[in-house]
């Protein structure tokens, strides 16, 4: 840890160095090595040249010590051919690295090589280097290099001793002898053993280690035609043996280690490089849509919970979202700040065609809706920010499988910052079959959980149902019902949601302008009158539609009003929702909405000047926040299945059908309307012989019985 330390500081040492060395050359217009003397033992060695290296040029030449004096002379602007290579990378403004690479190769020289490019002797290189920084023909500053190369010296034929030739182990096993556990010695009983002489053989010729450990790694098998002998051949040869190639063994496979198998990338956290896109021909539903150059068009969209400002637009899909930036400077870059030729570009149609983005700009008319404070900076100077790009509206009009053209909305707004904003920006992109809205369904048929509830008003020009949304409250920022928003119904899942009213002294003198308030705020959240019964309605289909039914509040008339204090307030909007499941499809339920209501809950709102804090009562610019609520319930209607038990069935269980095996009721079944197994005439009449079979034996077996008792009795 000490030593990581002591690193860290030479680290942060060297670089405040050289920062203040950037600093104090650009004022000066200089430039300066970095470092200004290098001991090379390499062939690469590297520099920085910091300063105004605007106008800079670079030159190398060999330099050498005076004999009397052992300085090196100035420097030259003179270029000289040396053996090393120089280039340059820029860094930065002020800061550019020098690289310097020996072309020339290391390996020592044979006593019979002629080529020049090898080391003579051992120190192959002994030299030292000038590099001078001009301006012009006027050197600013020099490098001094000390180059001490010696030779690499590989020894011949290296890696030539232990090289090992593997056979192919499909054909050949690798351990041919598995029994050779001793380096340069004979093992007993192993006859395969290369380190056996003939007299040792001859001690165990007949004992030796049998199988694949004993060096019969490929023994051939006893159904092979070849093995078996005349003598020795059972009765079933040579009729059922099989004639194969020796290398076709079974034994092999004991040794063959398969194929290689590549290894799989596992989980990163990194963001997924996107993959070229595959040429369209045609676009179906899903599809990503690409531009002229072959890359994904991309709009900021929600992935993950999590805003993306390049996600591939897909084929026939809508969405709208919302993302939230957070600057306390101007934006440079997209998605805020966007030119106009990066918008209107050129996307492919689908059918082999070119469409261009007709591109419309248009200025927001109020930037409360887009931007809330954030933190007053009086310090920093204000900041105006033109043309910020607050939402981009995209219109897809398609024909079959292609698009036809598409226009983009762009909703820019000058924006002063002074300190920090919290800007809130608008994308969504909707897919239009001629002038109609490509709208999604909740379901085919019934409704899915988590599905928005369908609504639509009745157009009178058209009588067409025109769909719509059925909302509640969503607050955000401050909670106030001023800057809250309204999310959609969603089927199958209740929901409670409000915000919050300032009301003061003077609203209250006015209870009947302050009900009509609330009742314009809480009517806004339903302004449909129909509710569709499926999630896949039509507009032209009037039944697949149910009216809304709307519960009027009854408002009585204030007597004695009391002052400031409201009552009938219809501060909560209630949703009554009930459904009923009508069938499965695949495993999953079709729910029905068989109702819909809408009901208000009456509240009575009043100041609270308790406490000692009379200001409400008496400031008319003192206000009060009230809860303005709203809520969905979604009540399943139970399926009727049959009239109920009667008390015999609840009771006596065994005798019910359904829960027993035996069906005492049934046993009379052939004899009903209900078996048709045969015809009804046939049926009676077999039934009727039973039943005289039956009766016959009951009536006539104990008589009879009795008769033959007294018969022997006498």
């Amino acid at each position: 840890m000490a030593n990581i330390g002591l690193l860290s500081a030479s680290i942060s040492v060297r670089t405040s160095f050289i920062l203040f060395l950037v600093s104090f050359a650009r004022p000066q217009n200089i430039v300066v090595f970095q470092p200004s003397f290098l001991i090379s033992n390499g062939p690469k060695v590297s520099a920085f040249l910091l300063g105004n290296t605007s106008r800079i040029s670079l030159n190398l030449k060999t330099v050498s010590a005076s004999n009397t004096t052992g300085s090196i002379g100035s420097s030259s602007c003179v270029p000289e051919a040396t053996r090393w290579a120089l280039t340059t990378e820029q860094m930065g403004k002020s800061v550019v690295r020098v690289h310097l690479t020996l072309n020339q190769s290391l390996h020592l020289c044979s006593e019979n090589e002629t080529n020049a490019d090898c080391c003579p002797k051992p120190l192959c290189v002994l030299e030292t280097l000038q590099v001078s920084a001009c301006l012009g023909s006027r050197p600013l500053a020099s490098l001094l290099i000390q180059a001490t190369i010696n030779a690499w010296l590989f020894p011949p034929n290296a890696g030539s001793d232990n090289k090992t030739v593997f056979p192919n182990q499909v054909y050949q096993p690798l351990g041919v002898c598995p029994c050779d556990l001793t380096h340069r010695a004979c093992d007993t009983r192993c006859c395969c053993d290369q380190d056996c002489s003939n007299e040792d053989l001859k001690l165990f010729a007949s004992h030796c280690l049998p199988g694949p450990f004993g060096g019969e790694v490929s023994p051939t098998p006893d159904y092979q035609c070849s093995v078996q002998s005349v003598e020795n051949s059972p009765d079933w040869f040579p009729f059922l043996c099989v004639s194969s190639s020796p290398e076709n063994n079974p034994y092999l496979g004991l040794f063959y280690q398969g194929d290689t198998i590549a290894p799989r990338p596992g989980p990163s956290f990194q963001m997924p490089v996107l993959s070229a896109p595959v040429p369209v021909s045609l676009y179906i539903q899903g599809s990503p849509i690409v531009t002229s150059d072959h890359k994904y068009f991309t709009i900021p969209q929600m992935v993950l919970g999590r805003c993306i400002t390049a996600a591939p637009v897909a084929f026939l899909q809508n969405f709208k979202v919302e993302c939230v930036t957070f600057f306390r400077s101007c934006p440079t870059g997209p998605p805020l700040k966007m030119l106009q030729e990066d918008l209107s570009t050129d996307v492919l149609n689908g059918q082999g065609g070119v469409v261009k983005v007709n591109l419309t700009d248009v200025e927001a008319p109020d930037l409360s809706l887009f931007l809330s404070s954030g933190q007053t900076d009086f310090i920093s100077e204000m900041l105006v920010c033109e043309n910020v790009t607050l939402a981009l509206d995209y219109k897809f009009y398609w024909k079959g499988n292609g698009i036809t053209s598409i226009s983009l909305t762009r909703t820019v707004q000058t924006v002063v910052l002074n300190g920090s904003l919290t800007l809130t920006t608008r994308y969504s992109a909707v897919f239009l079959n001629g002038e109609s809205m490509a709208e999604p369904n909740s379901g085919n048929p019934g409704y899915q959980v988590g599905r928005p509830v369908i609504a639509g008003i009745l157009d009178n020009n058209t009588e067409l149902i025109q769909r719509s949304l059925i909302n509640i409250w969503k607050p955000v920022g401050d909670g106030l019902c001023s800057s809250a928003n309204m999310k959609p119904v969603v089927f199958g899942e209740n929901s409670t949601s409000g915000c919050l009213l300032p009301i003061g002294q003077q609203n209250m003198t006015q209870c009947d302008l302050l009900r009509e308030i609330v009742a314009d705020l809480q009517t806004a959240l339903t302004t449909a009158t129909y509710v569709a019964q499926r999630g896949n309605p039509k507009p032209t289909t009037m039944t697949d539609w149910l009216n809304i039914s709307f519960v009027t509040p009854n408002i009585s008339t204030e007597m004695g009003a009391t002052a400031g204090v409201c009552r009938d307030i219809p501060s909560h909007q209630h949703i009554s929702v009930w459904s009923l499941t009508t069938s499965l499809v695949d495993g999953i339920p079709q729910r029905e909405i068989q109702a819909l209501e809408v009901s208000y809950g009456m509240s009575t709102w009043a100041l609270d000047c308790g406490g000692g804090d009379v200001s409400l009562c008496e400031d008319l610019e003192e206000s009060q926040l009230f809860p303005v609520t709203s809520s969905v319930t979604f009540i399943d209607i139970p399926v009727n299945t049959g009239p109920p038990k009667t008390r015999f069935q609840i009771n006596f269980t065994e005798y019910d059908c359904n829960r027993n095996d035996v069906c005492w009721p049934e046993l009379a079944f052939p004899f009903t309307r209900y078996y048709t197994g045969e015809p009804y005439s046939q049926s009676l009449a077999k039934g009727m012989i039973l039943v005289f079979m039956f009766l016959t034996a009951a009536i006539l077996g104990t008589p009879w019985r009795q008769i033959r008792q007294a018969w022997h009795n006498i």
